[in-house]
């Protein structure tokens, strides 16, 4: 009896896909519209809630020296008012290190900070501040805190990381944010395909990559499309478009559209 033809056999073929991508909604930007204000509302508590209510993988909280959207107090009522795994960006300074430790959060991303920013401008240098670096994450580490560090994708900075051990690194995804918003497609080409280059390498190397910065509805399927990023973590932009059409929505259509991508 004849076989199938090659068009059916094609066609029965099941399809490849990539692992799931995880997605960690970064919440500050709710706790700006209540500092702004003062008061309690509206709470980023409510916010984390909502991402566990809609499938998101984890809450991403950065709690800066100068506490313009988290307080110390929201880190501990987010803990107990959801199971979702917190990430805690911080900067490498002792007072965050204390709190962190005080608080062994699933997570730490250590992140550059500057008072004068109005959100983080660019990636760590882990290469330039290795040994300042380096007892902090072997204090996050041995309280079993798993730590990234917010990097460049570049090769210095992943070499750094893998000198410092970290499980997880995440590349800052604003050069092609901004190249994408800008309309330069060379540009967005170039960094998305540096974004790809040094996902893949550290993948190569152990260590778990994941991308934020800048990623929006628009921009957001040819990063998630990278085959080794396990993890988006984005916010301002889902705070913002929640405005319209509130959190919920909002995420539910960004998880969407990771997952077509994948």
């Amino acid at each position: 009896m004849a076989g199938p033809a090659i068009g059916d056999t094609q066609r029965a073929r099941p399809a490849l896909r990539l692992p799931a991508l995880r997605l960690g909604v970064n919440i500050d930007h709710v706790a700006t519209i209540r500092n702004a204000r003062g008061g309690d509302h509206p709470d980023p508590v409510r916010a984390a809630q909502i991402v566990a209510d809609v499938g998101g993988d984890g809450i991403t909280a950065h709690l800066r020296e100068d506490r313009r959207h988290i307080r110390d107090d929201d880190l501990k009522r987010i803990q107990d008012a959801t199971d979702l795994p917190l990430n805690l960006e911080m900067a490498a300074t002792d007072e965050m290190v204390a709190i962190a430790l005080r608080h062994n959060p699933h997570a730490a991303c250590i992140v550059p900070e500057r008072r004068e920013e109005r959100t983080t401008e660019g990636g760590l240098d882990a290469a330039g501040q290795h040994n300042r670096l380096a007892p902090i994450v072997w204090k996050l580490a041995d309280a079993g805190i798993r730590v990234s560090l917010f990097i460049a994708p570049e090769e210095r900075q992943l070499d750094a990381a893998l000198r410092l051990r970290v499980p997880v690194v995440e590349f800052h995804t604003g050069e092609y944010a901004h190249a994408h918003a800008d309309g330069d497609t060379e540009a967005c080409a170039t960094a998305l395909k540096q974004i790809a280059d040094m996902s893949a390498l550290a993948a190569k190397n152990g260590i778990e990559p994941h991308a934020g910065h800048g990623l929006t509805y628009e921009n957001v399927q040819p990063v998630a499309a990278i085959p080794q990023l396990a993890e988006l973590n984005i916010g301002h932009y889902l705070v913002g478009e929640a405005v319209f059409v509130g959190l919920e929505t909002a995420v539910r259509t960004m998880r969407e559209l990771m997952d077509e991508a994948r």
